[in-house]
């Protein structure tokens, strides 16, 4: 099959992913930080991100485990994280995700973030497979006792340095996935089966360097699966794709669903 490059006309690889989404079966997408950026939560990685201010190497899950101080200056980085995600509103690329499910045409939703912003444009619990977890809510590392994210950054307004669980005392730590933990075993293995699954994977604002979420689009392009990638940057998996569009996943995906209710009208 030709493979549609940069040549092509935008609006003409906009019109075939429409019509590729119409007649897909499964569509999976996969969504990385770009998705959220638009939304006005800044890349850990860019400049100006969470880790410009901190050093990664000090927020490895084991360090968490290993020292109250540690603890301490993990809750303080989350909770300078989580003010703007809890503003955040969903762009029109999580929309059009959104949409993709309501008229019944979305397989599932694989995402690498963890600001909740596709449950905010209305996608499903069940359609989103959240790879590494979520900041919006947490979870006691002994009991697994879940809590609400807002009741317990309201403890650590008044004063509280490191949240600890009421009822089994062990440690809290938003539900989210650190540097060496690991990846969520009913997540990333529902995630292998969807991508091996789908017959159209389509990557919205990833870097796809992450691993091992970055394998999911390898895995469905191996078990014949049509791979779209829309994304600002190159990634290493352009030479890949069936159709590439470099541009901003927003207003990109806003046309795809445009063109996909025209063709479906």
């Amino acid at each position: 099959m030709a493979k549609w490059g940069e040549q092509q006309h935008t609006e003409e690889k906009i019109k075939q992913v429409a019509q590729w989404i119409i007649h897909s079966k499964r569509t999976v997408v996969f969504g990385g930080a770009g998705l959220s950026t638009e939304s006005g939560i800044p890349d850990f990685r860019s400049p100006g991100g969470v880790w410009d201010k901190y050093n990664p190497e000090d927020f490895y899950y084991q360090n968490f485990i290993a020292s109250e101080a540690s603890r301490e200056k993990y809750w303080q980085m989350a909770t300078d994280m989580y003010e703007p995600m809890k503003k955040a509103q969903p762009n029109p690329a999580h929309l059009a995700i959104a949409e993709l499910e309501k008229i019944g045409k979305l397989d599932c939703v694989i995402t690498q973030n963890i600001d909740g912003l596709h449950q905010k444009a209305g996608n499903s619990e069940e359609k989103i497979i959240e790879l590494h977890g979520t900041a919006m809510h947490v979870t006691c590392l002994h009991c697994k006792k879940r809590y609400d994210r807002d009741a317990i950054q309201e403890r650590i307004r008044r004063g509280t340095k490191v949240p600890y669980c009421d009822d089994c005392g062990g440690p809290l730590k938003p539900a989210t996935i650190s540097f060496g933990q690991a990846m969520p075993e009913r997540e990333t293995e529902e995630a292998y089966q969807r991508s091996s699954a789908c017959d159209l994977f389509i990557v919205i604002g990833s870097s796809l360097v992450v691993q091992p979420a970055a394998s999911m689009p390898l895995i469905a392009k191996r078990n014949g699966a049509k791979l779209v990638i829309i994304n600002r940057d190159p990634t290493p998996y352009d030479n890949l794709a069936d159709i590439l569009i470099h541009g901003q996943a927003g207003s990109i995906m806003a046309e795809i669903l445009n063109a996909v209710k025209k063709q479906l009208s």
